[in-house]
């Protein structure tokens, strides 16, 4: 199996076949912009605000998950407080603006109190035994990647930020879109391929061997981060 295809694979099992709901929470945002554009901000804020309900009201029709809808409705709905508090279309920003700089911040406690926030991550999205992630040869990769993902998203905030203070709204909308999803998946990916070259150089067991509480020397975690 080579390697593009475990990624693939691993992805889908993490996300649980739901992936492409992700357009849920990015839509509203990119119709926002084209509208705010085209016309107003008042009519940009309405259309963000129709399009979110319009696939809230979809996914429950077809009975599926409401995860991505009713958090880029929510999204949007904040969005637009903050957007009549500051009278600037830059408000649309602030939540965004928000949960940076609280991620960020999460990445530092954590990493300081030796519970490293993708540990954190991954034992929900995979349910792996929580004490394997706290091993003394399995920790520090968790705690590495949280201060890769901690100096990624500081940066990222701090690009959004700047443009935000300058009310650059479109270009900020456009950042917001190329620092979004594909920042992200990219950073999972780098995440997951150093993950687990990290874990092999710990020479920590593997989520098996854990379990079922084999002796050193182990063979390590193979695929899974």
């Amino acid at each position: 199996m080579n390697r593009f295809t475990e990624l693939r694979e691993e992805f889908l099992s993490v996300f649980s076949g739901r992936g492409a709901r992700i357009l849920d929470s990015f839509l509203p945002l990119l119709f926002f912009l084209l509208i705010y554009a085209l016309v107003s901000l008042d009519v940009a804020l309405w259309g963000a605000i129709g399009i979110a309900l319009v696939l809230a009201a979809y996914r429950i029709f077809q009975r599926e998950s409401l995860v991505y809808a009713l958090g880029g409705l929510g999204g949007v709905l904040l969005a637009a407080v903050f957007v009549y508090l500051s009278g600037s279309g830059a408000g649309f920003f602030v939540p965004g603006l928000i949960t940076g700089a609280v991620t960020v911040l999460l990445c530092i406690i954590s990493v300081a109190v030796n519970r490293p926030l993708v540990a954190w991550t991954s034992y929900i999205a995979r349910r792996w035994p929580l004490k394997w992630y706290w091993h003394p040869n399995v920790l520090p990769a968790y705690n590495e990647v949280t201060i890769a993902w901690g100096v990624a998203f500081a940066v990222r905030l701090s690009l959004e930020f700047w443009y935000f203070q300058q009310g650059a709204v479109e270009t900020l909308g456009t950042l917001r879109i190329i620092l979004g999803w594909p920042f992200t998946i990219t950073l999972l990916i780098l995440s997951y391929l150093y993950g687990l070259w990290r874990l092999r150089k710990l020479s920590g067991p593997s989520v098996e061997e854990f379990k079922s509480g084999a002796p050193p020397p182990w063979q390590g975690q193979l695929r899974g981060f």
